[in-house]
């Protein structure tokens, strides 16, 4: 018997847009090769599919009927639900119902439900501010369980919501966890503790930073330009953020802290509200306030305080440099 290829079907709410550019940047391989070599098919998807209108709502009332199978449902940007919880604000244009409606009716037909970055996941920069919109995401509101599909929601493969959180999501996040689930190897030990896929979770942005040895002798960045350390003073979370950004690089070439930006998180629920600038490291008397995973405060203190004292006069004058002012040199041979 031939196995049928699997449906995926997605949706776009609240949202940039942005998770759908990254992915369409896939590399390794490409976005077409990665689903057809998946047996993944896809139903609709906004940018990549040719049906408009009421052809679109065709295929989602035949979802939505039983008469088409849905194995994945993908969403984009958070649920809107204002004003006062009617959706009204964001409509299914030919359908007079709100979009909200449509993605918790498909959601409970679907054998698996991705939330496609962290819009989608915990409301994420739609849900930033006074929030009137009421954005949500599928299945938390920030850090409280819930959204749009309630706390306890599985999908019909037993599965809570996958979040594939981050802003955006580097495209292998997601074809690596679709391709996991074709082949029926995503079962609940591939999440952590916020459903997210431990195949990038399971890393801190830290590993792999190219900007590790100024961290290591605690030689900081002043400017964005800076090549040092940006920790200390420019908002850098990448020893607390849990994602792969440094050893998977993003469009083949780097990340973030590679193109002169601090990491600021954004695969966690809550990070549109960090109550500072993105670029600033909030202290108490001196002292980061964010310090790095699992490591005590005192000892910290005491590392920071010891490696400061053996900083190399040549990190110490790159690290508030925006080139390489001085360069590593062998002591075997000087130049002439």
């Amino acid at each position: 018997m031939t196995k049928r290829p699997l449906n995926l079907l997605w949706l776009q709410s609240g949202g940039c847009g942005g998770c759908t550019l990254s992915l369409i940047g896939a590399e390794g391989p490409d976005l077409i090769t990665s689903l057809a070599t998946a047996g993944i098919e896809v139903l609709w998807h906004p940018s990549l599919s040719a049906e408009t209108g009421r052809g679109v709502i065709a295929i989602m009332e035949r979802v939505t009927s039983g008469e088409v199978p849905l194995d994945i449902l993908c969403l984009e940007g958070a649920v809107m639900r204002g004003p006062n919880g009617t959706g009204r604000f964001h409509m299914m244009a030919g359908t007079g119902r709100p979009v909200m409606d449509w993605i918790g009716e498909l959601a409970a037909v679907a054998g698996h439900v991705v939330a496609v970055g962290s819009c989608a996941a915990f409301g994420g920069i739609t849900a930033a501010g006074a929030n009137h919109v009421e954005a949500c995401g599928l299945a938390y509101e920030g850090t409280e369980p819930g959204g749009l599909l309630g706390h306890g929601f599985l999908s019909k493969s037993g599965l809570p919501v996958i979040n594939v959180a981050g802003c955006p999501i580097h495209p292998d996040w997601l074809t690596e966890t679709l391709h996991q689930i074709a082949a029926g190897r995503f079962d609940r030990g591939q999440v952590d503790e916020w459903e997210r896929p431990v195949s990038y979770t399971n890393h801190l942005v830290h590993h792999g930073c190219s900007r590790n040895e100024f961290y290591e002798f605690k030689a900081s960045a002043e400017r964005l330009c800076d090549l040092g350390c940006m920790m200390e003073n420019l908002g850098c979370k990448g020893t607390q953020a849990r994602a792969d950004c440094n050893i998977r690089p993003w469009n083949g070439s780097g990340s973030c802290i590679d193109g002169g930006y601090p990491c600021i998180n954004c695969t966690s629920p809550g990070f549109e509200e960090p109550g500072h600038s993105f670029t600033a490291t909030p202290k108490v008397s001196g002292i980061p306030v964010g310090l790095p995973t699992d490591m005590p405060k005192a000892w910290f203190v005491a590392l920071a305080a010891l490696s400061k004292a053996a900083t190399p006069v040549r990190l110490k004058t790159n690290a508030t440099a925006d080139h390489v002012a001085v360069p590593p040199h062998d002591k075997q041979k000087r130049r002439p």
